[in-house]
């Protein structure tokens, strides 16, 4: 009988781990959004309908689902919406223009986003869509702000990602995380490794924030932001 346990060889950021529905969960995007950048999306033209190619390679295609650094990769594409949309067809040319340019597989999760690779990436995408100078400035500082929540390992391959709640993308605390190692990659309360389904759940039974803090050793803002990430739509 099988341990359940992956081989020592397999990095389980790699592994199928998230069902589509639960990835966008996970990282706060419609459900819809991420199966485009999973699976592509048809859209009409002059001569009938054509198909954009994916921006994200799941971990298993069949059903669809995702690893850890898929979700990383949503993450940062997630930073690239604005009020115009996300151009799926001209993401990913700009994504394969700043890959072959600089010599680096799966740029999205790279920390060499932060610097050339991230430049030229934005310089691309900005010219395909001709984004104007506080446009790209803007998208920019947003790109900036989802990769400080991503840390990386010696291998510069991430190891740690930090979702956004709802609103708070200028705090600098992260008290939530998502790592692979931990509670089979599913959102914790990185300082004690607490679910933050069991705390949502316990506080939909009925007991209250001070109550499952005090079980947890948490604080109760710890607690409150757990609910708010779990309820968030």
């Amino acid at each position: 009988m099988s341990s359940g346990r992956l081989p020592a060889n397999i990095d389980p950021r790699e592994q199928p781990a998230y069902p589509l529905s639960e990835a966008a969960r996970c990282v706060k995007l419609p459900a819809a959004t991420l199966r485009s950048w999973i699976l592509g999306r048809p859209y009409p033209t002059a001569h009938g309908r054509a198909v954009f190619r994916p921006l994200i390679k799941p971990a298993q295609a069949h059903p669809p689902t995702l690893s850890f650094w898929n979700l990383v990769e949503a993450h940062v594409l997630r930073a690239l919406r604005s009020d115009h949309g996300v151009s799926v067809d001209n993401v990913r040319k700009a994504v394969e223009y700043a890959e072959k340019k600089l010599n680096i597989e799966r740029l999205l999760l790279r920390p060499e986003l932060r610097s050339e690779a991230g430049r030229l990436f934005l310089d691309r995408y900005g010219e395909l869509i001709n984004l104007s100078a506080s446009g790209q400035l803007a998208m920019h500082q947003l790109l900036t702000a989802h990769l400080r929540r991503v840390t990386w390992d010696t291998a510069r391959l991430p190891v740690r990602l930090h979702p956004f709640l709802v609103g708070d993308a200028s705090s600098a605390e992260m008290p939530i995380a998502i790592d692979a190692r931990i509670s089979f990659g599913r959102p914790v309360i990185i300082r004690r490794g607490v679910s933050t389904a069991a705390i949502a759940s316990r506080i939909d039974a009925g007991e209250s924030p001070d109550e499952v803090a005090a079980d947890y050793d948490l604080t109760k803002d710890e607690v409150e932001r757990a609910v708010v990430y779990e309820r968030a739509a």
